[in-house]
């Protein structure tokens, strides 16, 4: 998964680093993996801001600005919390585009969410998009398929915003004389 991890990184840095659009992370349960993936590539200064490692609900509190009342209602592995710390993250650094994670990689889960449960979102403070990881597969497994599917949803998700030009696109016009 390694390679294709790179490959998705390099996706990104040609969307974003063309673009002038820059991004963030907000990672809970995935540790600075995603931030590790997406700076792994040279020219990645040029669009990746920074990120944070909001591991305690104590940080997605303070740092990305989470109302506790949402952690306390709807759990910090939840839809709203990862919708949340993209827009905590997409603010606290003045970034376009974020990725955040959120979930229970292993052993330890909340009565209701299964071990292996990982909300990712992605988008800009107003565009938001989710996804539910579902599935254990060991802890380390399931921290390697979260890092992989949330850089696969981020680039399918500004695949919308920079789309792949069409073949006509990429033919040569001739010039006006």
């Amino acid at each position: 998964m390694e390679f294709e991890n790179k490959v998705l990184s390099k996706e990104i840095l040609y969307k974003l680093y063309e673009s002038g659009k820059t991004i963030s992370t907000a990672e809970s349960c995935t540790s600075g993996r995603i931030a590790e993936v997406l700076t792994s590539v040279p020219g990645a200064s040029m669009y990746y801001k920074g990120g944070t490692i909001c591991y305690s609900n104590e940080a997605k509190i303070n740092i990305l600005g989470i109302d506790a009342d949402l952690i306390a209602e709807k759990n910090a592995v939840s839809e709203e919390v990862a919708i949340e710390m993209v827009k905590g993250v997409c603010k606290l650094l003045n970034s376009d585009y974020a990725i955040a994670t959120t979930g229970f990689a292993g052993p330890g889960a909340d009565p209701g969410i299964p071990v292996g449960t990982i909300w990712v979102a992605c988008g800009t403070k107003d565009d938001i998009r989710t996804m539910k990881i579902e599935g254990d597969e060991g802890r380390e497994e399931n921290l390697k398929n979260a890092t992989h599917k949330a850089l696969q949803f981020f680039v399918e998700f500004i695949k919308e915003f920079f789309p792949e030009p069409s073949d006509m696109d990429s033919v040569p016009k001739p010039e006006a004389k």
